[in-house]
């Protein structure tokens, strides 16, 4: 490590702790730094840190100072001009940091949503605090441990459930068909939080797996896990979908990618200050059988997700398929600081196993603008789907999207570029999310609340009694019928708040038919059966079916060409 470094390390170790007063192990690590030029900037620098806390102190600033909280600016200010994603943690946050690599928290195990008046149980998770005591779809969120809650945000609600394990936490609950609140003593357990969020056949002989919850400690295990069940069902080609999979752990993706790849193969190389040479993560032997791949990325792809896909495409393993990934190749540590509190500090980079720069570009523009605006641009550039039929042989085709940075070949030919993200072999975009259907969405929820109760007449065959875990909903489970959609329509007249009218859901009545159909399941059968009938009609999931045979002729085309080993 850099004695430049260390002095930054200092300098943030030592604006964490000033104000309150333990400054000696901060002290200790200066004195570690030999170079008399860098002493005498650090030296500087809390001179200058420490002149401006003596200028704000009570004396001469005329309202109340939250030192820790003036604090913990300056430390995010410093690492903002270093890079957008060296970032510091509070003690609040760092505790979800560490419990989200854990991949479990301690509360009551619920998915919240925050609705227009109020916080709402979305689905229970199975085998929980919270399904054991009997939470439902649908239950309003009144109070917890006596707070009024009618007015938090889902995070507020989500901090103030969280807490110690062993220790209660009390809600007061709102429930559709009940006259009066409910009152539930909860008793906060280890929740857990895979990685893998869904996992089932979507087609015969085809297996779906959602890496959509980051790369934690069980991560490879849990894929692992995932294709052996889906073998033992028939497995003989699988869609991997990574879209809004923000990263995680190194190690982690490079367990996920030899899932995949053959013995030896790169999967990624790190560039940084830490080490002299790069170095080559190589991919582990594995039984796995060579069956066609696609995996399925987002502008919400970040890290170790674009580790993984960019592995599998320069290696030629399977297709790409989405919109260019999100662009994040630097690598962070985490420092533990004093306090409870850390940070995470960029010590190198990433890239590809043939040598593409992951990282998008960071140097001019905000933060917004980094994290924000992209999307937005993203969603105003056109598809540029390439079908089989205007790339006949894709394994040899250069990626038909503009050049962002050099261009490199990969295996049998292929020429892809770095520098912004990986770009899809298939692009195809997710459909916007208009106005009209944001209000279906909500109405499709309260309508839901209230048919799931058993209080909508003449549909009391549709009361939900109790969530029904492991269950792959069949089509015949609470059908959306011509019935149904009636009375869909009679509460929207009823409920003039909804913003919504039969008259404008004429031409969206496939949509409507869809959500209502996703809410229903979910009451019924929880959070990843509801998701499986969204996953099932997903554009952009559709598209990498019909991809298998392109997957196919890559993977065959790239092992009779040359590879890089």
């Amino acid at each position: 490590m850099s004695r430049k470094f260390g002095v930054i390390v200092g300098v943030i170790i030592i604006a964490a702790t000033i104000i309150g007063g333990t400054i000696g192990g901060a002290t200790t690590r200066l004195r570690n730094v030999s170079a008399k030029a860098h002493t005498t900037t650090a030296a500087n620098i809390l001179g200058d840190y420490g002149e401006a806390i003596t200028t704000i102190l009570p004396d001469n600033y005329a309202g109340e100072i939250d030192y820790e909280k003036a604090t913990q600016a300056s430390i995010q200010g410093m690492l903002q001009t270093l890079d957008p994603h060296s970032m510091y943690f509070s003690r609040t946050e760092y505790t979800k940091l560490k419990e989200d690599q854990d991949s479990r928290f301690y509360g009551i195990g619920v998915t919240i949503l925050q609705h227009r008046d109020g916080v709402y149980v979305q689905s229970v998770v199975p085998s929980t605090p919270a399904h054991r005591a009997g939470l439902r779809y649908g239950d309003r969120i009144l109070e917890v441990d006596g707070k009024d809650a009618r007015n938090w945000t889902s995070q507020q609600v989500s901090n103030n459930v969280r807490g110690e394990r062993g220790e209660p936490v009390k809600l007061k609950i709102e429930r559709a068909g009940s006259q009066a609140p409910l009152y539930f003593s909860i008793i906060r357990d280890a929740v857990p939080l895979p990685s893998i969020r869904n996992s089932f056949m979507i087609r015969p002989g085809t297996g779906y797996v959602g890496l959509t919850g980051g790369f934690q400690h069980t991560t490879g295990d849990e894929l692992h896990e995932a294709i052996s069940t889906l073998r033992s069902q028939g497995l003989r080609q699988v869609v991997l979908d990574l879209r809004g999979n923000p990263g995680g752990l190194l190690d982690q993706a490079i367990d996920v990618a030899s899932e995949f790849l053959p013995r030896g193969q790169v999967v990624v190389s790190v560039r940084g200050r830490e080490y002299n040479q790069p170095i080559l993560y190589r991919s582990n032997g594995n039984e796995t059988e060579d069956y066609p791949l696609v995996v399925l990325i987002n502008r919400n792809s970040a890290s170790a997700s674009e580790i993984v896909a960019g592995a599998i495409q320069d290696h030629g393993r399977g297709l790409i398929v989405g919109e260019t990934s999100f662009g994040k190749a630097l690598v962070q540590r985490v420092f533990n600081l004093p306090n409870g509190t850390g940070l995470t500090l960029t010590t190198a980079k990433y890239y590809t196993p043939y040598g593409r720069s992951i990282q998008r570009d960071y140097s001019s523009g905000s933060l917004y603008d980094y994290y924000v605006r992209h999307d937005a641009d993203e969603l105003n550039q056109p598809a540029r789907p390439v079908s089989p039929v205007q790339q006949p042989t894709p394994a040899l085709a250069p990626t038909p999207h503009p050049p962002t940075g050099p261009a490199v070949k990969t295996a049998a030919g292929r020429v892809f570029y770095g520098g912004g993200g990986i770009t899809p072999d298939i692009e195809i975009k997710q459909p916007a999310q208009t106005p009209l259907r944001a209000r279906v969405n909500e109405a499709a929820f309260f309508f839901t609340r209230e048919l799931a109760a058993g209080q909508i007449e003449g549909l009391e065959n549709y009361r939900v009694e109790k969530m029904e875990t492991n269950r792959q909903p069949r089509a015949t489970d609470y059908p959306i019928t011509d019935r149904l959609v009636e009375a869909f329509r009679s509460y929207l007249l009823r409920d003039p708040t909804l913003g919504l009218q039969p008259a404008q859901i004429e031409g969206e009545m496939e949509y409507v038919r869809l959500r209502l159909r996703d809410e229903i399941i979910t009451a019924a059968f929880g959070g990843d059966a509801g998701g499986r009938i969204l996953i099932e009609s997903d554009p952009q999931t559709l598209r990498a079916l019909e991809a298998f045979p392109d997957a196919k002729r890559l993977a065959e085309s790239t092992r009779s060409g040359s590879s890089q080993s």
